[in-house]
């Protein structure tokens, strides 16, 4: 027979003890060590087991943790640990048999209930430990969202920032220490959460409205929305792109040549289980992808500064890579060797050296080669005509 688990991850409401059903309440009882955060330790006062405090950042908290294995251990979190909590972190660091969980009821469930909002239609976001970029992808009139908020006074940053992007219309619905005895739910405008204070923990609703613009949900975003020196796969290319890249649920993208970043950004636009490497050679690049990367909501995107393929080496491996920049018979010839089979690999060209090459791995690889060719209407003389951009050639593969 296996050992019973030694860890129990508990959600625990701002009612503490009160709000706990019996199997959590013996899980305290028969605890040798009680960890989390402080303000989870003061709301079980009286319980007699050892206490240690979950130290920031959340990631030193891990080694103090697997010391205590062998010990009957329960770590303190918000409601459910597995909706932006720690539960999820406890299950990628620890074996199954080791730990169990005995969820809460969640602040989202809480604060749905206090808006009459339909949850399946509500967007939620953990912004406790995330910048408030990561709304900017979402943002448009009729949104409903409800966020979790590092501390009061993120609220007025979350105004400032609404104002920012031009969605100064949004109503706010801020709700503190939802579920126990300090509870205080508030709607306000952007100008009173300015100039309001709030009590942490704190979630809010926003009704989001205001003439902000709102971002087109299909590949091949516009141009504009990305800071360029003039080195971007243009929207009409990179709608194509994309389709050919084919990103699928939890896949790696290698996004060589980065440009811009316009690729790799919206890769990871298409899905938040995606993830993406950018190589640029050049720093100042390197720093512009990184900004875009951040104001449009992506900060997950890895840039890497070096060039191909040796700044290729020591990465994780793809299940897609783009050629935007750098393509040669080198690097093709090491992405040959090194990438698993079943990659896919997509590459642009406008050089007539670089299309040539292109049409000779077509010949030796197959896949397919694709010629894009698009005018669009500009001024000549008093009417208008067709004005061609260069060719590009693309090749998609799976290797």
């Amino acid at each position: 027979m296996s050992e019973a688990p030694w860890l129990t991850v508990l959600g625990l409401g701002e009612d503490g003890l009160d709000g706990l059903p019996p199997a959590s309440r013996q899980a305290l009882d028969r605890a040798d060590v009680v960890m989390g955060p402080p303000r989870h330790l003061s709301l079980i006062p009286n319980s007699t087991a050892e206490r240690i405090e979950w130290p920031a950042p959340f990631a030193e908290g891990l080694p103090i943790l697997t010391g205590l294995r062998g010990r009957q251990t329960v770590v303190l979190a918000s409601g459910d640990p597995f909706w932006f909590g720690a539960g999820s972190v406890i299950a990628r660091n620890f074996d199954a048999a080791e730990w169990i969980a005995l969820p809460g009821q969640s602040t989202f469930s809480l604060a749905a209930a206090q808006l009459g909002w339909p949850l399946e239609n509500t967007l939620t976001f953990g912004l406790h430990a995330a910048p408030l970029t990561r709304l900017r992808p979402h943002l448009a009139p009729g949104l409903r969202a409800i966020l979790l908020l590092r501390d009061g006074k993120a609220v007025a940053e979350l105004a400032t920032y609404l104002g920012e992007t031009g969605f100064a219309d949004c109503a706010l619905h801020v709700m503190e220490a939802l579920g126990g005895p300090r509870e205080r739910a508030r709607s306000v405008s952007l100008t009173e959460a300015l100039l309001g204070t709030f009590e942490h923990p704190v979630c809010v609703g926003i009704d989001v409205a205001g003439e902000g613009r709102a971002f087109p949900k299909a590949s091949g975003k516009p141009d504009d929305i990305f800071e360029t020196d003039g080195q971007i796969t243009k929207r009409p290319i990179r709608a194509l792109t994309l389709s050919a890249l084919a990103p699928q649920r939890g896949e790696h993208l290698w996004d060589i040549g980065g440009g811009t970043g316009s690729i790799s950004i919206e890769w990871l636009m298409c899905d938040p289980t995606l993830t993406a490497t950018t190589i640029e050679p050049r720093a100042d690049r390197a720093e512009r992808i990184r900004r875009n990367a951040d104001a449009l909501g992506q900060d997950r995107l890895h840039v890497e500064l070096g060039t191909a393929p040796n700044a290729l080496i020591d990465l994780d491996p793809p299940d897609a890579v783009f050629i935007g920049g750098g393509l040669s018979v080198d690097l093709l010839n090491w992405l040959q060797a090194n990438l698993r089979p079943g990659t896919r690999l997509v590459a642009n060209a406008v050089t007539l050296e670089s299309e040539a090459l292109l049409a000779e791995w077509h010949d030796k690889q197959g896949g397919d080669l694709l010629c894009i060719e698009l005018a669009q209407a500009s001024p000549l003389g008093p009417r208008r005509g067709w004005k061609s951009a260069y060719p590009v050639v693309q090749w998609s593969v799976t290797l």
